[in-house]
């Protein structure tokens, strides 16, 4: 790559950008609601898309340079940025408990089960940016390494074919625009559930340079599945091991050190709109479906409420969903995606999660007792006795 000249929107504490994955999150749901906006407008906060402005380039998707933005998105990225680039804070996770990863292969070779993949091609895709981290490649090789495990092999009984790409589109100016007041505008560009771009190597599979390929379970195997040209031998997900559930996930929710320490207050109000959308999207499932469905790659509205059901979609920082980070993240290091070690406990900062589910509950008793008394009960918090 040549030189690239990263591009941001001047830092301005009036306004806080977000940027999310298309993944299943409270963030992509209330990117449809608004709701997460309310909170801030009642901070006097405006709450934008990333590329709602010219000046941001995509990579603070990526490399988090844009002190006023908050990220919502697959594990590897942030995990890098934590490690490599500056401090973050991560603010929560939602986990997706059953989408490891599956193998594919031709659905016409005469191939059913892993073992049968000895002496043959695997593909691997490799990223040539060397400023944002290669998040495909690093779910592709641990799902590799998994599988092969989980099957009594290693990556000696394979060849392990690398296709290098280019991957620099990130400040293209044909990507820019036009500017974008909401993700989903996104994907009303592009047909997204049959963009290749998101299937990599399944041209490479196809045409037989490969004899197999990795593969994200829920989000993308139904799309391959369903050309009838490819099969999955191969699983995690049905596999009651939660340690094999780490492709890029936890989608984690990560905030700038500056945003932390200066103006927690901003970091609250995200926490606080994603608890009220994800309580939302828990209780009407199939309405959050259909909001999903634009921008997820299910194969449709039902599809997408099938792999939501058993999702928990109110952000947490629950000490298994941590210890999942932890694995995502010893697996970046131990394959040298990241140079430096951290502590996942200590990046977590659950007190921005406790401060916005407490002023829900404030809102939400003083919204109560107003109905009822003449004027509003003191704070939950007062400590005051009755009597």
């Amino acid at each position: 790559m040549g030189e690239v000249k990263l591009s941001t929107v001047a830092l301005d504490w009036n306004e806080v950008y977000y940027t999310n994955c298309p993944l299943v999150s409270a963030s992509n749901v209330d990117q449809e609601l608004g709701w997460t906006k309310e909170v801030y407008k009642k901070l006097g906060v405006s709450y934008l898309y990333l590329r709602s402005r010219a000046e941001n380039d995509w990579y603070p998707h990526y490399i988090h340079n844009l002190d006023n933005l908050i990220r919502f998105g697959g594990l590897f990225p942030p995990v890098h940025v934590q490690a490599d680039i500056r401090r973050t804070r991560l603010l929560g996770v939602t986990h997706a408990p059953r989408e490891g990863g599956v193998m594919m292969v031709r659905s016409g070779d005469d191939i059913y089960r892993m073992q049968e993949l000895k002496g043959k091609k695997i593909g691997l895709s490799r990223s040539q940016n060397k400023i944002k981290t290669d998040w495909w490649g690093i779910q592709e090789e641990q799902g590799i390494e998994l599988m092969l495990r989980m099957n009594g092999m290693t990556r000696a009984d394979v060849e392990i074919v690398e296709f290098p790409y280019a991957d620099d589109w990130y400040d293209n100016p044909e990507m820019m625009g036009p500017l974008m007041e909401n993700p989903s505008e996104l994907w009303l560009r592009r047909d997204h559930k049959h963009d290749l771009a998101f299937r990599p190597l399944e041209t490479a599979l196809e045409q037989g340079v490969i004899d197999a390929m990795y593969m994200q379970t829920g989000p993308l195997m139904q799309l391959s599945e369903a050309t009838g040209k490819f099969t999955s031998i191969e699983d995690l997900s049905r596999y009651p091991d939660w340690r094999l559930q780490v492709a890029n996930i936890p989608a984690a929710i990560t905030c700038s050190d500056v945003m932390a320490e200066q103006h927690p207050e901003l970091a609250v109000a995200f926490m606080k709109g994603m608890i009220k959308v994800g309580r939302w999207a828990n209780e009407h499932k199939r309405a959050a479906a259909a909001i999903l469905d634009k921008q997820t790659f299910y194969l449709d509205v039902e599809h997408t409420y099938e792999g939501i059901k058993p999702i928990d979609m109110v952000p947490n920082l629950s000490p298994q969903n941590l210890k999942s980070v932890e694995i995502g993240k010893d697996f970046m290091l131990s394959h040298g995606y990241i140079q430096n070690d951290f502590d996942v406990n200590a990046w977590a900062a659950p007190e921005f999660l406790e401060q916005a589910a407490r002023e829900l509950l404030e809102d939400e008793w003083k919204k109560r007792t107003t109905l009822k008394l003449p004027q509003a009960a003191d704070p939950l918090s007062s400590g005051q006795r009755i009597g």
